[in-house]
């Protein structure tokens, strides 16, 4: 794995952040106090919270499958990596495809160290971090073109990264301009928490009231709205236990408060 070349910044663990408490609700030990608090409060507040956390690395791990197989895609670049887990982007790709290049995208240091010490290839491929925030498209953009031949269909993953833009027209925005970067042919790939469960939106409003980065969730036309101009992957935009699912796997089909879909680029 290459690394950027920028230093690891200080991490503040008095505050509670996304990446560490997503890690928390899926097992993990990547967490600190503020995070375990916030998760714990807000799993009272929600207990369905776990299975969004389940349902959604299921269906990143289906979604990538499709864009490696099915869909021949090779590089691909994971905006909002968050921290480590089992079957990570590259992990998933690399099965179907070894050759597959990765580009993780995130600012949290605390991902940042992990993913120096954990994210690794396979020998045919290759995978790397870059430190950079969602709300600069130009640095992802510039820094990824320097991984990837950006001449070629890369995949753009945006995996519950975007309910952290409070305005939906930033978002919008960022979802254009990173796609405008990229040739026909691409892929986007994008979920978000939806406001279609009053319970999951009142938790939402506690954590947001925590003190860490807040999260909007949004209604599923809104979340549709970032795939204008893509032609959309059957079955479209929808909640995630429904996006293709495998039978005869032991993954989570309960409903959740999420949706996302895949497009691709004319």
């Amino acid at each position: 794995m290459s690394n950027s070349s920028s230093p690891v910044p200080e991490i503040d663990i008095s505050l509670p952040h996304s990446a560490r408490v997503w890690n928390y609700w899926l097992g993990g030990k990547d967490n600190y106090e503020a995070d375990r608090n916030a998760g714990e409060a807000f799993v009272a507040a929600y207990p369905g919270i776990r299975d969004i956390a389940r349902s959604s690395r299921y269906w990143l791990a289906r979604v990538v499958r499709h864009l490696a197989g099915e869909a021949g895609v090779r590089q691909f670049l994971d905006v909002g990596t968050g921290l480590p887990t089992v079957d990570n982007t590259h992990e998933i790709a690399q099965r179907t495809a070894p050759e597959a290049h990765i580009v993780y995208v995130d600012h949290d240091p605390l991902v940042l160290a992990h993913a120096r010490a954990l994210l690794t290839s396979s020998p045919q491929g290759a995978t790397s971090y870059v430190h950079a925030d969602v709300h600069d498209p130009a640095t992802i953009m510039t820094e990824a073109g320097r991984r990837l031949d950006l001449s070629r269909p890369v995949a753009l993953m945006l995996i519950g990264i975007l309910g952290h833009v409070r305005e939906y027209e930033e978002a919008r925005s960022i979802v254009d301009r990173l796609m405008a970067a990229l040739p026909s042919g691409s892929y986007l790939a994008l979920y978000d928490g939806t406001d279609t469960d009053p319970e999951y939106v009142a938790a939402t409003d506690g954590y947001n009231s925590s003190g860490g980065v807040p999260y909007i969730l949004r209604s599923p036309e809104a979340i549709a709205g970032y795939f204008e101009g893509l032609e959309l992957v059957e079955p479209g935009v929808v909640e995630l236990s429904t996006w293709r699912p495998e039978p005869g796997t032991a993954e989570l089909v309960t409903p959740v408060a999420a949706w996302g879909g895949v497009g691709r680029k004319p």
